[in-house]
């Protein structure tokens, strides 16, 4: 077998997503040891899980049997042996810079607080205590959203629980991957109510969470997870080719005509998600950089290839009386 040849554009392009990969997850290890860990807030995922272990098994004393950074570790690269087994190679490259960034990135940055490393700058558990949780979820929030965001433009995964929750739409496909994320967020949190027997610490951890979340949707287009692409280019056939290859997401190629020149033109036009959004143009960037793309969030997609909502019986008796 020959090996593939890759051109400049896509070399470039290669190195420009695995640097967003490797820099927002530098952002989300640093958000979440400098500031979620140190007060033991609980938002879910992989730190979530670590801070209810790291809080659950302790020795005689009371004293954790293992630093939080070695329960990081075992579970980011369990995680992802385990997606690589069950999901495959093509969804294990996706996380693998993050699996490898992500462990060490967080182990130095729980470090920064000791009140002992430079001379306590990182230490908000000392004399700022009572504003120290608060700014610790308000930037850890906004610094895990943020890094996640800028992964997912990388075309990357931050992996963690995520693989947990594809594994379990494998089996059950007609669950939702976002739902089954959710979930799991949800009773991570429950748990760490329970572990960490803390009402206050508790709720700001479901605020930190949500900023989270809304720092994800607001940097990476809104809160929609659906976008469609309207995309006009001479080389139509070969970005349409892509698209069905790569994406393997159909298209419509729709007969346009230029408003201003009256020439013929034709457009490709194509739904596609938030994870897929990446991938999308860094294909049109390489086959046609002069292409004109448009792209728009869907307010609802339904049909092949997307979920379909079930009708409400009682709304559609009242609308047909």
């Amino acid at each position: 077998m020959f090996k593939k040849k890759y051109s400049a554009k896509e070399i470039k392009l290669m190195i420009r997503n695995a640097l967003l990969v490797v820099f927002g997850t530098m952002i989300l290890a640093c958000g979440t040891g400098i500031f979620l860990v140190q007060f033991d807030l609980v938002t879910g995922g992989m730190p979530g899980m670590a801070i209810i272990l790291n809080s659950i098994l302790v020795d005689s004393n009371g004293s954790p049997l293992l630093p939080i950074d070695v329960y990081i570790f075992i579970l980011s690269w369990g995680l992802f042996f385990i997606g690589l087994f069950v999901l495959g190679k093509d969804f294990a490259i996706k996380t693998l810079i993050s699996t490898l960034v992500y462990s060490p990135m967080f182990s130095i940055s729980i470090r920064l607080v000791d009140p002992n490393v430079l001379g306590g700058y990182f230490y908000l558990a000392g004399s700022y205590e009572q504003v120290g949780i608060i700014l610790s979820a308000l930037f850890g929030g906004t610094c895990v959203g943020a890094g996640c965001a800028i992964t997912f433009l990388g075309g990357g995964s931050t992996g963690g629980t995520d693989i947990i929750a594809f594994i379990i739409c494998k089996f059950f496909k007609r669950l939702r991957s976002s739902v089954v994320i959710f979930a799991i967020d949800v009773l991570i949190v429950i748990g760490g109510v329970v572990v960490i027997n803390d009402f206050v610490v508790s709720l700001l951890g479901v605020l930190s969470a949500f900023i989270c979340a809304l720092v994800i949707d607001k940097l990476f287009l809104g809160e929609s997870k659906a976008f469609i692409a309207h995309i006009v280019s001479d080389k139509y056939e070969e970005i349409n080719q892509a698209i069905i290859e790569k994406l393997d997401r159909t298209t419509t190629i729709i007969q346009a005509e230029g408003g201003y020149s009256r020439k013929s033109k034709k457009v490709v036009m194509v739904s596609f998600t938030m994870s897929q959004y990446a991938t999308l143009t860094n294909l049109i960037n390489i086959i046609d950089r002069q292409a004109f793309v448009s792209i728009h969030r869907a307010h609802e997609i339904n049909g092949e290839g997307w979920s379909r909502p079930s009708p409400d019986p009682e709304k559609v008796n009242n609308e047909n009386n």
